[in-house]
């Protein structure tokens, strides 16, 4: 392997930095991380950070080309959809409601 390799190190933002790098809340960012709608993270000790390079990935996902668009993948809103209800809800031993 080359000395003078020209590809920079991956860059970890934490979540603070990684919302404004997304032009969303922190708050946001925890709860699409809670829900599981939103880029992927690694947990590094107790510190939660975000690649950029999965950041980018992320937000990608919800480029369109016009309003009409259906695109090919969708970036849901930072709430629990029906499948996240029902997974907490069989963690807790109950059924969903």
């Amino acid at each position: 392997m080359s000395a003078t390799r020209s590809d920079p190190p991956p860059r970890y933002l934490r979540t603070p930095e990684a919302a404004r790098f997304l032009g969303l809340s922190g708050r946001t960012l925890e709860k699409h991380r809670t829900y599981g709608t939103g880029p992927v993270y690694r947990k590094l000790g107790g510190r939660i950070v975000y690649a950029l390079d999965d950041l980018q990935a992320w937000a990608n996902r919800g480029t369109r080309l016009s309003t009409s668009d259906p695109g090919h993948d969708t970036i849901h809103p930072a709430k629990p959809h029906a499948g996240i209800v029902q997974r907490i809800a069989a963690r807790r031993g109950g059924g969903a409601s």
